[in-house]
């Protein structure tokens, strides 16, 4: 697995929209303020044009928005990306991303949701380690949240040990000024399938189950050869649900099951599913627990990972360790 190089004081984080863009004033209004944010902590800040634009949900069209990607990975002053936001259309500009300008100029790439297309592609096609984290509107918040704290932590290559939080989001909660905190009104509880308390190490690999879904059987589908390079490590899935129904995730199961996905596993771990839509009453944990029981492997959900914040960071291809018990958790990081 390769590692980009970590950042250092005074160093240029650039930030690209390969989804959606700034729709509104204050999406603007966010975007200045995480650049102020970064900026005062010794940071300068690169942005795309793309950043401030969008038509219909996509900051520019397709082609100009791999290109804009690829400027900022040949951008020797740059060195690392964060994605703007999520969104929905960044697969379609997967087919034009110039692979050989990331490959050759390897650096942090992060950002969660629908950024899942490049940093899943990125890391079972290249062999190098991304991040699921925080998109950078998210880093507007006036007093950022020890989570944002560990993301940088991270960035800077400190390995933290980061634990689960006591309070999450439960329902998303529209931003007035746009540095806003999170609103944590509900109770932090990790739940362990099949054992009472989970100590795993092994790979991970994962991101938005949404987009990961829509990656199988296509060209960019690297995932089989990357699971068998590290198979001797076993493997981590992490899925992040962002629209998926129950009936939906027990699908998911199954085409990931059938397309060889779960080969390797030594365990799965879900963030908390940001809808719980069910066409028969079937909860989250029921389509978790029904569609993976012959895995017979540990698997934790409600964890602290996407769309309900505060959420973790994850570095796609590393090697992690995870425990839980008690409904709380750990996650550590080891850079080979």
């Amino acid at each position: 697995m390769q590692y980009p190089k970590f950042i250092q004081n005074l160093d240029t984080i650039g930030v690209t929209a390969p989804s959606a863009g700034s729709e509104n004033e204050l999406d603007i209004k966010r975007l200045e303020l995480a650049k102020s944010n970064i900026s005062k902590l010794g940071y300068k800040v690169k942005e795309t044009p793309n950043c401030r634009t969008t038509n219909l949900g996509r900051s520019s069209s397709k082609i100009d928005r791999a290109n804009q990607l690829s400027d900022l990975y040949l951008d020797k002053e740059v060195k690392c990306i964060i994605g703007l936001a999520g969104g929905e259309f960044l697969l379609e500009m997967l087919s034009y991303v110039n692979f050989e300008s990331i490959k050759n100029n390897i650096k942090w790439i992060q950002g969660y949701s629908d950024m899942t297309g490049l940093l899943f592609t990125i890391t079972t096609n290249l062999d190098i380690a991304t991040l699921y984290a925080n998109n950078f509107r998210g880093f507007a918040m006036k007093e950022w949240h020890k989570s944002l704290k560990d993301n940088f932590e991270i960035l800077k290559g400190h390995m933290v040990t980061q634990e689960s939080f006591n309070l999450y989001e439960s329902d998303r909660t529209e931003k007035q000024n746009g540095d806003e905190s999170y609103n944590l009104d509900a109770k932090v509880n990790w739940v362990n399938l099949n054992c009472e308390n989970i100590n795993v190490q092994g790979r991970i690999i994962g991101g938005c189950l949404d987009i990961i879904l829509n990656l199988v059987g296509t060209k960019f589908d690297k995932t089989s050869e990357f699971l068998a390079k590290y198979k001797e490590d076993g493997i981590i899935w992490f899925f992040d649900n962002c629209e998926l129904s129950s009936e939906g995730i027990v699908r998911a199961m199954w085409q990931l099951k059938e397309a060889g996905y779960f080969k390797y596993t030594k365990a799965i771990i879900f963030g908390r599913s940001a809808t719980d839509r069910s066409y028969y009453e079937v909860s989250f944990k029921e389509a978790v627990q029904t569609s993976l029981e012959e895995l017979n492997i540990p698997i934790i959900i409600d964890a602290d990972i996407g769309h309900k914040p505060p959420m973790m960071t994850i570095i796609n291809g590393a090697i992690a360790q995870i425990r839980s018990s008690n409904g709380a958790g750990k996650i550590n990081f080891l850079i080979e």
